[in-house]
């Protein structure tokens, strides 16, 4: 396995949301007003969404689902907006751990958060704080 890089926090951008999550149950109301909040409107079962919001919900729903499984809650998703691009921070609260890469796992074993977050994203990094650890990636807008 190896380790996310070490990065600052993503410059300044104007917070658009903010979501607490203490559970997984808290997923599906995630997707749904992130969906929302980047384009307006409501998400419905089935609908397909545009390129870029779905690259953002599909990368949330991957890091706060290993913030809720391997970290300390609550999980904080924010959604920031800079000019060009969208920053999604996903923080937990535990400080003893670092993000780390997994290497290959069999299909359907799970683990690959981290990986499609950078497959899927601009830029990933990783930052903590006093009281938080901090996951970051960015998104054209």
């Amino acid at each position: 396995m190896g380790t996310l890089r070490t990065s600052p926090p993503p410059p300044r951008a104007v917070e658009l949301r903010r979501w607490m999550l203490r559970r997984p149950e808290d997923l599906r109301v995630l997707r749904a007003a992130l969906h929302e909040t980047l384009t307006g409107d409501d998400l419905v079962d089935g609908a397909r969404l545009d390129e870029v919001p779905e690259l953002v919900v599909l990368v949330a729903t991957e890091l706060a689902t290993n913030a809720l499984r391997h970290g300390l809650p609550p999980t904080i998703v924010t959604l920031s907006a800079s000019e060009r691009l969208f920053y999604l921070d996903v923080a937990d609260h535990d400080l003893s751990t670092v993000p780390e890469l997994a290497d290959f796992q069999p299909i359907g074993s799970g683990g690959r958060g981290l990986q499609i977050a950078l497959a899927l994203s601009l830029d990933v990094g990783w930052y903590a704080t006093d009281t938080a650890k901090h996951i970051w990636a960015s998104f054209d807008r």
